[in-house]
């Protein structure tokens, strides 16, 4: 399946880059009690991490904060999934457990404090490309409401957006009938290439660790 990254990405942010991977035979279904037990206790320990510093002063919130405000989108007002989590946790609000693909997805993100989506790869249709939103366009995202993609970073197929760094629309959601999925890792620009290799390698293998299944990726930058 390819995707491209769109021109008026590239010339607003230059070393623009995602890691994209394809999983194919995968099993989803209820988290094993490691992946439930890894992702109560990171949360625990980055609540009192926080008690001593704010969400904003965190590397990847902040560089993702800085690319939806590059963009055109005010990051006060529309925050990245990463930050929205990571608010959720200082709140002592914590992640309960979805399925298997959910929670390890929300795990990396608040590792590695950057927006990631995982979709299902048999709903999708033809190339895909990440651009950025229309004017009209929108979907129902996972939070259970209609959302303007208006100048966010959206991730779209031949029928229309189906995620974004802000939240990923119902049409694609991953569930326990998913056989292949694909993530799409939205890196930091500042990552070299090496960096966001060792990444993106180290999410696939846990993912398909939990899943079985096969996977491949690769990383695309402008």
């Amino acid at each position: 399946m390819e995707i491209r990254i769109s021109e008026e990405i590239c010339t607003l942010i230059p070393d623009f880059k995602i890691g994209v991977i394809q999983y194919q035979n995968i099993e989803v279904g209820e988290s094993p009690q490691m992946v439930k037990g890894r992702l109560q206790l990171f949360q625990e320990s980055i609540y009192f991490d926080l008690e001593k510093k704010n969400v904003t002063d965190l590397d990847g919130i902040k560089e993702w904060r800085q690319i939806f405000k590059t963009v055109g989108k005010d990051p006060n007002r529309y925050r990245h999934s990463a930050e929205a989590l990571y608010r959720r946790v200082k709140k002592q609000n914590y992640l309960q457990p979805v399925n298997s693909s959910t929670d390890l997805n929300n795990f990396f993100s608040l590792q590695f404090q950057i927006p990631i989506g995982v979709y299902d790869r048999d709903k999708l249709m033809g190339r895909l490309a990440v651009t950025l939103g229309k004017e009209a366009e929108e979907y129902i995202g996972l939070n259970g409401r209609p959302n303007s993609l208006h100048r966010l970073i959206v991730s779209c197929d031949e029928i229309g957006p189906f995620g974004s760094p802000f939240v990923d629309s119902e049409r694609t959601c991953v569930t326990e009938k998913t056989k292949n999925a694909i993530q799409i890792v939205y890196l930091r620009p500042s990552m070299n290439k090496d960096e966001a290799n060792e990444m993106v390698d180290s999410l696939k293998n846990m993912f398909i660790q939990i899943h079985g299944g096969e996977a491949e990726y690769k990383i695309i930058g402008c």
